[in-house]
């Protein structure tokens, strides 16, 4: 009995020497495993536990595993989780600021709206964000959005008219919608196939890559590549949580999202190209919009921007206008 009280003790005293428990971040995306996204968080991951000694545990939980995109903000925010890898409108209620980044037809390429988001307006939306309690992380592309329904293809203006058409829960892109004549839905993207299985919806709209990773093709027919808005993925952490670590390791998720944020960007353009013809293989009627289309579709929205700075504050709104010059 003694020696066995012996090593007991033992053991007791090497376990309480041994190093302390590794701090889980939690981190959240509605992305499937296979998005780009995804694809760099692991490499953040990896990164941070290696930069740290892992001192730090990165658990990832892509594909809607902790709940939809709005639980996931609202988790971050009150600090259930360290933070989500999002898209923009999902975090518009919470930050209306964010809304100034989706004027219609306001990016061209992605170098455009990557040197809008790396700038002042990136800064100012990263300051809005900090007043609500979360940390900016960085911005990956989602992409530009197109147009995807089950009706017909969409070769005019009159051919929106009354289309039920999901989107994300940003009031400018409902306006947008509306504006073109079309019948807006708000809805969370996991609720999005069975709706459009269903024919609960005509159609809904989302970069090239996110229509074929979630297999829209196999309940819709037409695919129009509009192109009415860039879209981002903002990274988020719980300001609170982020300012309790240590500068360190602080420092050392900062470094490593950025070489995320980096790898994102570059396999998300090819990933947009690649999409989109395998979106034509896989049957979908694929129509670029003529000049004319584009040109009517920019005149019906005209008026949106000035909905946007009823919203937010008009200088923002400005200031993103003149960065996208």
């Amino acid at each position: 009995m003694f020696k066995r009280a012996l090593f007991a003790a033992a053991c007791a005293v090497a376990l309480g020497a041994g190093p302390a428990a590794a701090q889980q971040l939690r981190i959240a995306s509605n992305f499937p495993t296979q998005h780009t996204s995804s694809v760099a968080m692991e490499q953040f991951k990896s990164e941070v536990e290696a930069a740290t000694k892992k001192e730090l545990a990165v658990d990832l939980f892509p594909a809607m595993q902790l709940g939809g995109a709005q639980e996931n903000v609202d988790q971050t925010r009150s600090g259930a989780i360290f933070g989500t890898v999002i898209g923009a409108a999902f975090l518009s209620r919470t930050v209306p600021e964010i809304s100034a980044l989706s004027v219609p037809f306001l990016f061209t390429s992605r170098q455009q709206a990557f040197k809008v988001v790396d700038g002042k307006v990136g800064a100012l939306i990263a300051q809005r964000l900090s007043d609500k309690g979360f940390l900016h992380l960085g911005f990956m592309e989602l992409g530009s959005r197109n147009l995807t329904n089950n009706t017909r293809p969409i070769k005019t203006l009159a051919d929106f008219k009354g289309l039920k058409i999901r989107l994300q829960p940003d009031d400018i892109h409902l306006a947008t919608f509306r504006a073109l004549g079309a019948n807006p839905v708000a809805m969370d993207i996991k609720e999005v196939y069975s709706a459009l299985q269903q024919g609960v919806l005509d159609g809904q709209e989302n970069p090239y890559a996110v229509i074929r990773d979630r297999n829209f093709n196999q309940v819709q027919k037409y695919l129009t590549g509009t192109g009415h808005f860039f879209d981002f993925i903002v990274i988020v952490a719980n300001k609170k949580r982020f300012d309790g670590l240590k500068p360190e390791q602080q420092k050392a998720i900062r470094g490593a999202m950025g070489k995320a944020v980096a790898k994102q960007r570059v396999d998300a353009e090819k990933a947009d190209t690649e999409s989109r013809d395998e979106l034509k293989k896989r049957g979908m009627q694929f129509e670029a919009p003529s000049p004319q289309l584009v040109a009517e579709m920019r005149k019906a929205t005209a008026g949106v921007v000035d909905l946007l700075k009823k919203k937010v504050d008009p200088k923002l709104v400005d200031e993103v206008l003149a960065s996208a010059k």
